[in-house]
């Protein structure tokens, strides 16, 4: 069992019935010297990130989850509904395509909601972990480096303030990030899913 002193960043767990990864967690003391953990906490269903307080005495299963290996397949954006008579527009949910990395033929897919903020890193081929709960693929995570190519960058000016050193290039998946004034268009740069940041040139 987890316990509300375990809750930190990483850990997942079983929260009414479904499973949830914490985001982020730092501890309050409260009156009487009791300590309540404030967490920010993400649905791995769904992909809702909501805010929670849990206190001395709270309990949690760890999620059971299992992992297979993946392979992401193609993009497609979804098209809103239609209007219909006074109602309004439907949500539109662009939507992620998967196969089981040895097994083309077993497909999944996912919304950008779900994903969140690791679609940005999403090349076709590349090769991820699908996540399972109750032996169905719920999400999905990428491996915290991968390499990508730069499609896009501007010439570097030595000694701008502003750019601290850096500048905004995009890569093959249409991300932007921050990179160091040398990294130039064709290179092959190395990035941290997690934080969303350049780590190094791959020679």
């Amino acid at each position: 069992m987890i316990n509300h002193a375990d809750l930190k960043k990483g850990i997942r767990i079983l929260f009414e019935g479904q499973p949830y990864e914490i985001l982020e967690a730092r501890s309050l003391k409260m009156a009487q010297r009791r300590v309540v953990i404030q967490a920010k906490i993400k649905n791995l269903i769904n992909g809702n990130v909501c805010s929670r307080n849990f206190h001395q005495g709270d309990v949690f299963q760890e999620a059971n989850l299992s992992k297979i290996e993946a392979k992401f397949l193609y993009f497609r954006p979804d098209r809103p509904r239609p209007k219909s008579s006074g109602g309004a527009t439907g949500a539109s949910r662009n939507r992620y395509f998967f196969c089981e990395k040895d097994n083309p033929a077993k497909r999944f897919d996912l919304n950008e909601k779900q994903i969140d903020s690791q679609v940005r890193f999403l090349k076709q081929g590349q090769v991820v972990e699908g996540i399972l709960f109750e032996n169905k693929i719920i999400n999905i995570s990428l491996p915290i480096k991968i390499q990508l190519k730069v499609t896009e960058a501007p010439p570097g000016v030595r000694g701008e303030r502003a750019q601290s050193g850096t500048k905004t290039v995009t890569l093959e998946t249409g991300a932007k990030i921050n990179v160091p004034l040398f990294i130039g268009q064709d290179d092959i740069v190395e990035i941290n899913t997690e934080a969303g940041e350049y780590v190094r040139r791959i020679e």
